[in-house]
């Protein structure tokens, strides 16, 4: 890593999870509108797409199939998110730029600080419910099951009221980050933006091409 360029597992950390997350919201507005009482199946066209057939050992519904789905990709950001928080904290980021004023550092460091909390909040939120859900359930990763669910309602009914407002905080958080990266790329135009680019993994020389 130079002096003002992050190392490249950050970058592809960065890309990496940020891409995960949205993904998970589509999921997750994909999978609100299946209907309970569908018919099992062991085969499912993934999004209705056409593109991919997702096969299982045991049928399931469809319900079921992208619930779990959605747990397994979720426990796979939050380790993600650690191994992301070790390298940040053994791997010193760069400095923030000197065009930048006191406030505009004050509010970078503030909202990183804040996706870094919602990163880690929803999904162990998330976790949580599925640790209370039905003992049928339970906290699956792509079909490896890691415990029975603990058939709590009060609690998982707490906290999917929890999981959807961290939710929307992170979808907001995240509008935020993307236009204040667009401002530095196309207003301020002050490189911030290069030094997170996906063309820090190349040659310099290439990129430029």
């Amino acid at each position: 890593m130079t002096q003002n360029q992050y190392t490249k597992t950050a970058i592809v950390l960065h890309w990496l999870i940020g891409v995960a997350i949205l993904a998970m919201f589509a999921l997750g507005w994909f999978m609100a509108d299946i209907p309970k009482d569908q018919p099992k199946s062991t085969a499912f066209d993934l999004f209705n797409l056409g593109i991919y057939t997702w096969n299982l050992a045991t049928e399931v519904t469809p319900r079921t199939f992208y619930f779990n789905l959605h747990k397994s990709v979720g426990i796979t950001i939050l380790a993600l998110v650690a191994f992301r928080m070790f390298w940040r904290i053994t791997h010193r980021p760069p400095a923030l730029l000197d065009s930048m004023s006191a406030t505009e550092k004050k509010l970078a460091t503030g909202g990183h600080h804040l996706l870094y909390l919602l990163m880690f909040a929803l999904p162990i939120s998330g976790l949580v419910m599925a640790m209370n859900s039905k003992f049928e359930y339970g906290v699956k990763w792509f079909g490896i099951s890691l415990m029975n669910g603990l058939d709590n309602k009060g609690i998982r009914e707490s906290f999917v009221e929890v999981h959807e407002v961290v939710g929307i905080i992170m979808l907001v958080a995240i509008g935020v980050h993307v236009l204040g990266a667009l401002k530095h790329k196309f207003i301020d135009k002050d490189g911030t933006m290069s030094r997170m680019s996906l063309c820090g993994l190349c040659r310099k020389d290439a990129c430029k091409k």
